[in-house]
């Protein structure tokens, strides 16, 4: 077993990239970002908190700013993008990106060809170390075939959300954590051919759904559990493989973060396991603002951002929040 306590990384930031950054909305995740811009943060709006620079994004000089970090809600997103790619910047935009009109993701697209720039949702997953670990094993065939594919991710904010009028909204936890499990599916494996249902889907403390089980029954199986209810935050994978499997428990946020690779053992046996283990900060954040920044010297390299895989994600939230298949569905006040 290997274990890294207090590992750093390295931020190398890519030259002609944009220096000036847009923050739009001040609530949790803007923050967040508005700290990791540090001195390249030029700008800040929201309409409902007095420090922010403007309130409204339309009064802002467009010389003030180079690239645009989009954190409203989500009703407000799409109108804001549409303004600030049609002025030539390039805009990171917290996930989910979900619209009502599928050719809107298309017309995104081609608005980001015609003025060379960048729209990126950000699915800061997909940095995590040991994410890219599993894609790594993954790609590299030593698991073989693949049978399966569970992925659990649950915190405990059941009652923050209830507390916000439009965070306990609409499908809730699907939406919410279910994007960034239909992200990580879309990092490690591609998409998959047989579709998604909806197992599970419930509301114990929320107006909106706080629990939601998910199901693909391809080759590999997956299944996708997200909830509000689970006290203490956590995450797992697991995932099986003709050769072996591949384990993570918790992300580094939350850490301590482990990763084990089994080896299987023909005819029967214990297999052969190796853990890496990590203690240290979330370095997400940081790993994908610079990727971001590396994106934005060079769109066309990077396909302009990544709208195709926002399509996919939204037409499979779309479709199971009208199936509604989890008939066991409750709203319970508490």
């Amino acid at each position: 077993m290997t274990v890294m306590t207090g590992a750093k990384a390295s931020f190398p930031g890519p030259s002609g990239g944009p220096e000036r950054f847009l923050v739009a909305g001040l609530g949790v995740q803007g923050r967040k970002r508005l700290a990791i811009c540090g001195q390249e943060a030029a700008v800040t709006v929201d309409p409902h908190v007095d420090e922010a620079d403007y309130r409204d994004i339309a009064d802002v000089p467009l010389g003030e700013f180079d690239a645009a970090l989009v954190c409203t809600p989500d009703a407000a997103k799409m109108e804001i993008l549409q303004y600030l790619l049609e002025n030539g910047k390039h805009v990171l935009v917290e996930k989910p990106l979900l619209c009502d009109d599928a050719r809107s993701y298309a017309k995104l697209e081609d608005l980001c060809r015609r003025k060379g720039v960048v729209c990126y949702t950000a699915y800061n997953h997909r940095f995590e170390p040991h994410f890219v670990r599993m894609r790594d094993l993954i790609e590299s065939g030593r698991l073989g075939t693949l049978y399966s594919i569970r992925l659990f991710y649950g915190n405990g904010t059941a009652r923050l959300v209830r507390e916000s009028r439009w965070r306990d909204s609409g499908d809730g936890v699907l939406p919410d954590l279910g994007s960034h499990l239909l992200d990580t599916i879309l990092f490690w494996t591609g998409k998959p051919a047989e579709p998604f249902v909806m197992q599970t889907a419930r509301s114990h403390e929320n107006a909106a759904y706080d629990h939601v089980v998910l199901g693909c029954d391809g080759e590999p199986v997956i299944s996708l559990e997200m909830m509000l209810l689970s006290w203490r935050n956590d995450f797992h994978a697991d995932v099986y493989g003709e050769h072996g499997s591949a384990h993570i428990r918790s992300l580094c946020k939350w850490g301590p973060s482990s990763f084990t690779h089994r080896t299987r053992k023909l005819p029967s046996g214990i297999p052969d396991e190796e853990t890496v283990t990590l203690c240290q900060p979330d370095p997400t954040w940081r790993l994908e603002h610079r990727h971001f920044i590396a994106m934005c010297t060079d769109p066309n390299a990077h396909d302009y951002g990544n709208t195709r895989n926002d399509a996919w994600i939204c037409d499979i939230l779309a479709s199971l929040a009208k199936s509604r298949v989890g008939a066991g569905s409750r709203h319970v006040a508490t």
